[in-house]
């Protein structure tokens, strides 16, 4: 027993400790370095390169860059041009000059001195603060060089993390594959497919309306959209504003992802399967929203409700691309 009690006291006391390592800003800002690298920090003119993860006090996570695989660019404002601008000692410029590379940290930005200094609301989905957890890959700096040659450098270095992630998309798929024990079939165009449950009747055509139920994922599992309520609350996606019903696509009318096009025609009605849809048949070097990268490999499980013919003879339209949720019924 009195081993427990110690064992318990021990705890307590390092929870408090974790509680009191966060120090005292300006503006109520409070902060803990995780890693201070001892180098320069950052200064009005320069720019950052980022990975930051965003919560709130509810514990509610906003957004992280590691989802999307790439830093977030962060200019800093010169101090010339903070006067008038809403900017105050505590608020996010404040944050990063505190930042050098290869620095790590958790700030947590107090909502009453932005709302006292702003003059904005404070947000509904936090009480008292909104917590950023960064890590910094490269710190620009400005120093005597001009705009366009500072330009020239992030440039240059966000078009290789870029690359970076193009060249990592094979492996994304093939250790999703091995992962899940599959063996799916690989159209010409890249497109992957397993057939789960096999349907009947005639595979639709273009013109031909198809109604299906749907879930898209990364390939590292994680969902950035369903018809399915269950699945949508389960990931924290639920919109109560959202009709959850099946969806219906005119093939080769409807804009969706070429990987949708293709992919809807190889299926008959009451067919169950999943697409391994290569970024080429996606959105490409495109990132959507704070959910799919760019150059992501997308997953999606599908099921075909029903198959409804449509007129014979008629040519499908260019059209362009479109997120699967935004397309429109027909």
């Amino acid at each position: 027993m009195k081993k427990s009690i110690l064992l318990l006291t021990a705890v307590a006391g390092l929870a408090l400790a974790s509680c009191q390592n966060f120090k005292k800003g300006e503006g109520g800002l409070e902060y803990k370095f995780l890693k201070d690298n001892g180098g320069e920090k950052a200064v009005g003119g320069d720019v950052i390169a980022m990975d930051i993860e965003v919560k709130t006090d509810r514990d509610s996570l906003l957004a992280s860059t590691y989802d999307l695989g790439l830093p977030q660019i962060a200019p800093i404002m010169p101090d010339s041009l903070m006067q008038g601008s809403g900017s105050y000692p505590g608020d996010n410029n404040t944050i990063l000059k505190m930042l050098g590379e290869g620095d790590s940290a958790v700030f947590k930005l107090n909502l009453d001195t932005m709302a006292a200094k702003t003059g904005q609301p404070k947000p509904e989905f936090a009480d008292k603060y909104i917590q950023y957890t960064i890590k910094v890959r490269k710190l620009f700096k400005r120093g005597n060089q001009t705009d366009s040659a500072l330009f020239e450098q992030v440039n240059k270095y966000y078009l290789a993390q870029m690359e970076g992630l193009k060249k990592a998309e094979d492996g994304k798929i093939t250790s999703y594959i091995e992962k899940n024990k599959l063996q799916p079939k690989k159209t010409a165009t890249g497109l992957q497919y397993v057939i789960t449950k096999e349907g009947a009747g005639n595979n639709p055509v273009v013109g031909d309306s198809v109604v299906i139920n749907y879930t898209g994922a990364l390939t590292n599992g994680k969902v950035f959209d369903t018809n399915n309520p269950d699945v949508a609350k389960k990931n924290n996606l639920f919109n109560a504003m959202r009709p959850y019903e099946p969806l219906r696509v005119r093939v080769g009318h409807t804009p969706v992802i070429p990987g949708w096009t293709e992919g809807l025609q190889l299926l008959k009605k009451g067919s169950k399967a999943t697409f391994i849809i290569p970024s080429a048949l996606g959105y490409g070097e495109r990132q959507q929203s704070n959910m799919i990268p760019a150059y992501a490999p997308l997953v999606f499980d599908v099921e075909i409700v029903d198959v409804i013919a449509g007129p014979k003879g008629e040519e499908a339209p260019a059209l362009p691309q479109m997120n699967p949720m935004q397309a429109p019924a027909n």
